[in-house]
């Protein structure tokens, strides 16, 4: 008998995550698929990071630590807060959570009640949507276009404004586009925040470091709405950490109390040893960031230009994170062996299962029309996934 709450049967399975096992299934029968749906760096962590967490083990940190996480990891955050992007926030101001998701879905269930409108720019990572939905909020969708660069304007932000709006979530750089909001385009949206002051802003940031054209910007940085600001960031995307769970939130006294009080009924402390590692992170030598972040951009520049060489794509570029998020829908309508692509779920299972490269439909992100390709991977891999690409695109008539 399966009786599932209404409110689990109400959510989407993740996309990424349905197609990543839809290509480990591929791959366990001997298949050659090039997996290009992973969020994850595929280098392998410091070893620096990795010795402190063997350290922890060896000192026995293996008992509970306050919900917030262990005072040196929060003090290393607010440093690498000022540090970094030159913002205030005391240690009690921050939550240590298992993962950014974690510490997004802490923001999400605190703030958002049922009813409670939340403006989400599209594309959108897969997870937004579905945590509003959580805590039976109701999304307010604002689409984007390639042409735009996959960006909201000032206009749309008001537009989209009601009376039931509570909050905004904004991801830059952004998963699944790689678009960077600039310092002017960000001013430009807090002008019309300051306009509404019971709006509060969710920004994730966990992408920060991976960034193409200089210094990250953070919406924060904004006195006039700094104390209406959630920033969600953590150690995954920078230092090779995905499988540790250690993300982070900064926000005003009140809300990092409240997200305190919730995350001390749902799972207590982030693991231990890898809060010991993260602080490793954090405070020791921040070369291997610029390491991943020119093989990442290497990479940019090779899967992009091999993109624009195939009529019918269109596609931005990328000024962050490790994505090309290309619009395919001039092949929508097209036939190849028997299979006729409507939109980007048939595009994602044409490429796996007759070119054997894995990507993501843009459905799962809020726009039909492009698929999500990670360049997370060797540059060897991703030269031959083009090709691949390339020809099972040009076989569509």
């Amino acid at each position: 008998m399966e009786k599932v709450s209404n409110r689990v049967k109400a959510l989407a399975e993740s996309s990424t995550i349905a197609m990543n096992t839809k290509t480990k299934e591929l791959q366990a029968q001997g298949i050659d698929v090039i997996n290009l749906t992973v969020g994850e760096p595929d280098f392998f962590t410091p070893k620096h990071i990795k010795d402190a967490a063997k350290k922890a083990i060896d000192d026995n940190f293996s008992f509970y630590t306050n919900v917030a996480g262990y005072p040196d990891l929060l003090e290393a955050i607010s440093k690498k807060l000022k540090r970094e992007n030159n913002l205030d926030y005391a240690p009690n101001q921050i939550i240590v959570s298992n993962g950014a998701k974690h510490s997004l879905a802490n923001a999400i269930l605190t703030l958002i009640n049922p009813g409670d409108e939340v403006i989400i720019p599209a594309p959108y990572w897969v997870s937004y949507a579905e945590l509003v939905k959580l805590a039976e909020g109701t999304n307010v969708i604002i689409n984007t276009e390639v042409e735009s660069d996959f960006k909201i304007t000032p206009a749309q932000l008001e537009a989209a404004i009601t009376g039931k709006t509570k909050a905004l979530l904004l991801c830059s750089p952004s998963n699944p586009t790689g678009s960077v909001y600039s310092k002017a385009e960000l001013k430009a949206l807090v002008d019309v925040l300051v306009k509404h002051p019971d709006i509060f802003v969710i920004t994730d940031e966990i992408y920060e470091h991976i960034n193409f054209i200089g210094g990250h910007e953070s919406i924060a940085q904004f006195a006039e709405i700094k104390d209406r600001v959630v920033i969600i960031n953590g150690v995954s995307k920078s230092y090779a950490m995905t499988g540790y769970r250690i993300g982070f939130m900064a926000a005003a006294p009140w809300i990092a109390k409240a997200c305190n009080k919730l995350q001390g009924q749902m799972t207590t402390n982030a693991s231990t040893i890898a809060q010991k590692a993260a602080a490793a992170a954090l405070n020791g030598d921040q070369a291997v960031v610029a390491e991943f972040r020119q093989a990442f951009h290497k990479r940019r520049d090779l899967v992009y230009n091999a993109i624009m060489q195939i009529k019918g794509v269109k596609c931005n570029k990328p000024d962050g994170a490790f994505y090309v998020f290309p619009d395919i829908s001039a092949f929508f309508g097209k036939s190849a062996e028997g299979r006729t692509i409507k939109n980007s779920d048939d595009m994602s299972f044409y490429l796996l299962e007759k070119a054997f490269v894995a990507t993501v439909p843009g459905s799962g992100f809020g726009n039909d029309k492009c698929i999500r390709i990670s360049f997370a991977t060797s540059d060897e891999k991703l030269v031959e996934a083009l090709k691949r690409l390339k020809t099972a695109l040009e076989n569509l008539k």
